[in-house]
Parts: structure tokens; C-alpha cells; sequence
């Protein structure tokens, strides 16, 4: 890395001018007070790590322990005033919880009585004769230690210290080496301990298992979608973009129309009996008018922005010329989304041992539990901005990184001689002399993301007890933060854009880009405008085919299970992997944006001062300045006529 004072000339000019907008010709390491701090910062998430490796059991989440201090699959030592304790667990390689459908957590602590068994019961098991029966079969005892199999159906206490019966049928977990139940509604309830309303999660949780497959399909499918709209867009034409504006309104009315006719039908076909097909039916109606308002809007911005169509078609072929030098940038999304699970895998392992660094203290009953250490809960919101503020700067690097590569693309004088690997070009500017303004950048929509957090970790902590002008305040404190953390994703992609052509430091690129965009925002904003809603059709698109195929899907079983909310989930995922694939388009059109209008700032066409963009692009700049002057003439003769006929006789 070459940051801290290194200077780097592009072009043969040796000494700095006064700074003025100057593509690619002087750059240096900027933010780097920036960088150092998140080296800092870094240093104390690497002492985080290595304090949970060192004070963490990573034993005991990795292989499960029992309730009486016994790491399973391991010999163990025994814990002092715990008789249970400090038993040979080699051969017992698995946790049985004893009530797993009806796991109960009070005080932060998980009240079911956890063994170590060599197997998990794959049958469901309805009498203590069966569970005898298994334990000889098997080898696998289910009841606790100290009661002899032989007396499973003999000691009078036997009911507390046997599992509860029925013992449904259950499967080691492949990681965690836990017995989890089968049945989906035992499988909701077990995993609904870490949440308070357990009906709701139960009736979801039911619905997610029964359709696990269809999600999966439906996540695929989405997937599929989302690379097939990227090469529609890489070669979009007029007829193309017709015919796709076409396929958005129709697909956005029939949905609509589905949703309300399925409203309809269950109205008509309601079983009061059964809560599922009423809980469908309520989402159904939330469905419907939900995507009936969205319809409406789209209409009615595709009617208002119809007229920019044409241009904004020429604008795609623009970027998708831009795009055809750097065709690997198509690419970015998906090491971007490799590195990020990367680190989300890393940092989850890191919390979760974390978690269980605690020493043993001995409770009622014998049974062992661990408190967790001093300083670890300062440890987890440590953690938790660590993971917020990395998350930002690995989005931002790639930010940068197309930035830098369609800069570098386009204020290339030589055409016959394209520049040479431009994403790596990109990349190594960024990691030589720019990190910390992409740290710098990342910082501030942290500081923006911690307060929302924080708030809605308070509305969660205080939901039986706030008032209806406290949820109307929390509410609205969030939606500010939200329009906040858009307005500044808008900003950082302006100044990264910036930072890639005259190499100035984030303060500086940022207050540049407003100042330039601010005094020629009426030559490319309402295309540019229309491109991003082109886009955001696409991923509308994406998601209208993925839901209207999980409406299909999970009609079929409405009786059995609640699959509004699954559907619900897909959808969000749709849109997600849309946006993660499209996003490539976006990043590439605003800084084409910002380049046409450096490149209008700096040059004026002629000899001495030529135009870094071709004649085509020159064209298309010229059709936009001739719609504006005409709309200006228009808008001007207008306000005259109506002077004339409010002038005094």
C-alpha cells in the first residue's frame, strides 16, 4: 500500500496547479488520517476475535453440552458441587433436549433439561416402554443420567426425569451436532424460544417447512430472473424497452388482479375453524391494497416520464457502450457478495463464542450454567458497528470501483488504444491512494445506521409498554434516518465518482459534485432520472413473475399452512438479488452522468480543448440541450402571454 504521502502524476504535468476539476491527471493518498483510525478500529475487532477464541468454549458450541457442565463427544472434568458432572461423553456425540416442543427460556436461560445421547430418536416415541426400548436398542438413553435404563417404567419419578412424551422424531443437526424435531410445528416451537410471540412465529415457521422447497424454487427462480433482466439490459433497444414497460404494466395489473380475485375466493370459502386460511386472508388483503397503490404510482410516473423514453434509451446504449470496454464490471456483484459472506460468516462465528465465554456456576438441581463475563456486552456493540461500518466499506469499495473503471474508460483520449485492464486499474488507485476516503464515506452512513439500529432495539425492548405517540415518534425518527441514509448513499456515490477523476479527498469530492451537479442539473437530470426508473422497473419486474409464481405455488396448500409471510420473504429476497445485479447499471449511470458533466465543465469542443466524449455521445448531448432550450422557449413565451394579459389597460 502506498498511501501516507505518496503522490502519483498520470499525465507529464510536474507540479500542482490550483485545483480545479482536472480527470486523471494528479493524484495522492487522501483521508489518510481516515485509514489510520480504521486500522485502529480493525486492531480492536482482531482483539475481540482473539479474546473469544481465547475466553470462548468454542467446544461447547461446536459440539453441545449438556445441563450438568458436559461438553458432548469429549472427555470432561468435573465441575465442583455438580455430581453429574465431569462424565466420559465420547461416545454421546449429540444434544437431546428432554422438552423440545415445548423449550422454555426464563431469565436468559433455556429451562429444558439437556443430554448427551449417542442418536437421536428418528421415530416418534409415545410411551415410556418405547423410550426403554430405544435406549436398548440404540444405546441412546433419553432419560436423565442418574436414572438406570432398566427403571424407566418402574421409579415413580420417572415422568420428571424422562422426556416428555410424546418424544417427537428428530435429526442431528450436520454442524451443531443438536437433535432437532422433525414436525414442523415442533420445529417452530423450538426455534421460537429466542422471540416472545411464539404463536405467530409457530403459524410461520409451520408454513416455512411445509414450503421449503417451493421457497428454494422460488429464490432460484428469482435469481434467474435477475441475470436475465441484466442481459436485457446489457442490449436494450427501443422496441425492448417497450415491450418490457409493457410486461411491468401488465404484470403489476395482473397481480393486482390475482391478489384481490384469491381475496375473493377466500371470503366466499372460509373455514372459521381454521386460523391459517384466516391469517392468509387478512395478508391477502394487506397484499392486495399495498400492490394496488404501487400499480397506481407506477402508472402514473410511467405516463409523467413518457416523453424521456427515447433519450433514455440512448443513454443505456451510452452506458452500455461504457460498459463494453469494462465487461467484467457485470461481475462485480458476485465477488462483492462472496467477500461479504465472507465476513458475515466470520463475524457471526465470532459472536457466537462470544456468547459463551462465561464461567460454570452451579444451580438448583445440579445442573450447571455460565454467566457470562464483565465487559462482554460493551464487547457486542463493538462488534456490532464493526460489522455495520465493514459491511459499508466493502459496498463502497466496489462503489469506487466502477467508478474508477468508467472514469478511467471514459477520459481516454486515444480510442484506437483503449486503457488496458480498467477495473484493475480501478482497483489498484483505490487501494493505493483512496481507502480512506472510502472509509471516511462508509463511516458516515454507519453513523447514521447505528441511531436506527439503537432505536429499533428500544422499540423492540419496550413493545408492552410504549403509548401510541411513542410508536408515532419511533416511527418517525426512523423514516428521517432512512431518508438520511438515502441521501447520503446518493452523496458518497457523487464524491467517490469525484475522488476517481480529480483524486480529492472526500470533503472536497463531495461539496465539487454537489457545487457541478446544483449549476447543471437541468441538462442530464430528468434523463438520468428516468434511466434509474428504467432500473427500478426491472427489478419490479423480477419481483411481479416471483411472487405471482409463489402465488400459484402456495395456493394449493392454503389449508396448511400460513404462507403469506413466506411469500412475503421471497419477494424481499427477489428484490434483493435484483438490486444486487442491477445495482452495476446504477453506479455505471451516475458516474457517466458526472462525467458528461465534468467533461461540458472543463472542455468546449474545440481544437485547443476537444471533448473527451465521441460523436455519438457529443450527439446525444446535443439532442438533450436542444429538448431543454425548446421546454425554456415554451416556458418563456408562456409567462409573456400571461404578462400580456394581465397588463393594466
Amino acid at each position: 500500500m502506498r498511501c501516507l504521502g505518496a503522490k502519483r502524476l498520470v499525465s507529464a504535468e510536474r507540479t500542482p496547479r490550483q485545483r480545479e476539476w482536472r480527470p486523471q491527471i494528479y493524484r495522492k493518498c487522501t483521508d489518510t488520517t481516515w485509514l489510520f483510525l480504521f486500522f485502529l478500529f480493525w486492531t480492536g475487532l482482531m482483539f475481540i476475535m482473539g479474546y473469544s477464541v481465547a475466553a470462548g468454549a468454542t467446544g461447547r458450541l461446536l459440539f453441545g453440552y449438556d445441563s450438568f457442565g458436559n461438553v458432548c463427544g469429549k472427555k470432561n472434568s468435573p465441575v465442583e458441587g455438580a455430581p453429574l458432572s465431569g462424565q466420559d461423553m465420547t461416545l454421546k456425540k449429540h444434544v437431546f433436549f428432554m422438552n423440545s416442543c415445548n423449550l422454555e427460556v426464563k431469565d436468559g436461560r433455556l429451562v429444558s433439561t439437556a443430554l448427551c445421547v449417542s442418536s437421536c430418536p428418528e421415530e416418534q416415541l409415545d410411551t415410556l416402554e418405547e423410550v426403554q426400548l430405544f435406549a436398548r436398542s440404540s444405546g441412546s438413553f433419553l432419560c436423565v443420567y442418574s436414572l438406570n435404563s432398566s427403571n424407566y417404567t418402574q421409579d415413580p419419578h420417572a415422568d420428571s426425569l424422562c422426556p416428555r412424551l410424546p418424544v417427537p422424531p428428530s435429526k442431528s443437526f450436520p454442524l451443531f451436532n443438536r437433535c432437532i424435531p422433525q414436525t414442523p410445528e415442533c420445529y417452530s416451537l423450538f426455534a421460537s424460544v429466542l422471540v416472545n410471540d411464539v404463536d405467530t412465529l409457530h403459524r410461520i415457521l409451520s408454513g416455512i417447512m411445509s414450503g421449503r422447497d417451493t421457497i428454494l424454487g422460488l429464490c432460484i427462480l428469482s435469481l434467474a430472473l435477475s441475470l436475465a433482466m441484466m442481459f436485457t439490459f446489457r442490449f436494450i433497444t427501443t422496441l425492448l424497452v417497450h415491450t418490457f414497460i409493457t410486461l411491468v404494466i401488465l404484470g403489476s395489473l395482473f397481480v393486482c388482479g390475482v391478489l384481490w380475485w384469491l381475496y375473493y375466493d377466500y371470503t366466499n370459502d372460509l373455514s372459521t375453524a381454521l386460523d391459517t386460511e384466516r391469517e392468509n386472508m387478512t395478508c391477502l388483503l394487506g397484499f392486495a391494497v399495498v400492490a394496488t397503490v404501487l400499480t397506481a404510482v407506477l402508472l402514473v410516473l410511467i405516463f409523467v416520464l413518457r416523453k424521456r423514453m427515447k433519450l433514455a434509451i440512448e443513454l443505456f446504449w451510452v452506458t452500455n457502450k461504457a460498459i463494453s470496454s469494462s465487461p467484467f464490471l457485470l461481475v462485480q456483484p458476485l465477488w462483492t457478495f462472496a467477500i461479504l459472506i465472507f465476513f458475515w460468516v466470520l463475524w457471526v462465528a465470532v459472536l457466537l463464542s462470544l456468547g459463551t465465554a462465561g464461567a460454570a456456576q452451579v444451580i438448583e438441581g445440579g445442573q450447571v450454567e455460565y454467566k457470562p463475563l464483565s465487559g462482554i456486552r460493551y464487547m457486542w456493540w463493538y462488534h456490532l458497528i464493526g460489522l455495520i461500518w465493514t459491511s459499508e466499506f466493502i459496498l463502497a469499495c466496489q462503489q469506487m470501483t466502477v467508478a474508477g473503471a468508467v472514469v478511467t474508460s471514459y477520459f481516454n483520449r486515444n480510442e484506437n488504444e483503449p486503457s488496458g485492464g480498467p477495473i484493475l486499474s480501478s482497483l489498484s488507485i483505490l487501494f493505493c491512494y483512496h481507502q480512506g476516503t472510502v472509509v471516511k464515506g462508509s463511516f458516515l452512513i454507519t453513523m447514521v445506521r447505528i441511531p436506527r439500529t439503537i432505536l429499533v432495539y428500544i422499540y423492540n425492548t419496550l413493545k408492552d409498554k410504549r403509548a401510541a405517540w411513542s410508536r408515532c415518534l419511533f416511527r418517525c425518527c426512523f423514516c428521517c434516518f432512512c431518508c438520511l441514509d438515502k441521501c447520503l448513499r446518493h452523496l458518497n456515490q457523487n464524491a467517490y465518482t469525484t475522488t476517481a477523476i480529480n483524486g480529492t479527498d472526500f470533503c472536497t469530492s463531495a461539496k465539487d459534485a454537489l457545487k457541478l451537479l446544483s449549476k447543471n442539473s437541468s441538462h442530464f437530470t430528468s434523463v438520468n432520472c428516468f434511466g434509474d426508473f428504467i432500473i427500478f422497473l426491472g427489478k419490479v419486474l423480477v419481483v411481479c413473475f416471483t411472487v405471482f409464481g409463489g402465488l400459484m405455488a402456495f395456493n394449493y396448500h392454503r389449508a396448511l399452512q400460513v404462507w403469506a409471510v413466506p411469500l412475503l420473504l421471497v419477494a424481499f429476497f427477489a428484490y434483493l438479488v435484483a438490486h444486487s445485479f442491477l445495482s452495476v447499471f446504477e453506479t455505471v449511470l451516475d458516474s457517466l452522468f458526472l462525467c458528461f458533466v465534468v467533461d461540458l465543465e472543463t472542455n468546449d469542443g474545440s481544437s485547443e480543448k476537444p471533448y473527451f466524449m465521441d460523436q455519438e455521445f457529443l450527439s446525444f448531448v446535443k439532442r438533450i440541450n436542444k429538448l431543454n432550450n425548446a421546454r425554456a422557449e415554451r416556458a418563456e413565451n408562456l409567462r409573456i402571454e400571461e404578462g400580456t394579459e394581465l397588463r393594466p389597460l
